[in-house]
């Protein structure tokens, strides 16, 4: 298993009672781009689209994002 990067935009529309919807106008960008971060689908993220979710979601960075390390992957050096 990789690293990845999880993406807890569930998480933080549950904490500020948010639509999926209410989100992606907010953010100004496509519901389906919104559910492509949220199943971990997202190959990238412009650092300009992070800041737009953290203003409408009232967060940080790290409430959004979450780092896993894959099994198996330890530093071998």
């Amino acid at each position: 298993m990789e690293d990845e990067i999880i993406f807890n935009i569930d998480v933080m529309l549950a904490k500020r009672k948010m639509s999926v919807t209410e989100l992606s106008q907010k953010v100004g960008i496509t519901m389906a781009n919104i559910s492509i971060l949220k199943n971990g689908k997202a190959k990238a993220l412009k650092i300009s689209t992070l800041a737009k979710l953290c203003r409408a979601l009232d967060c940080q960075p790290g409430d959004l994002l979450e780092y896993r390390q894959g099994e198996g992957d330890a530093d071998e050096k």
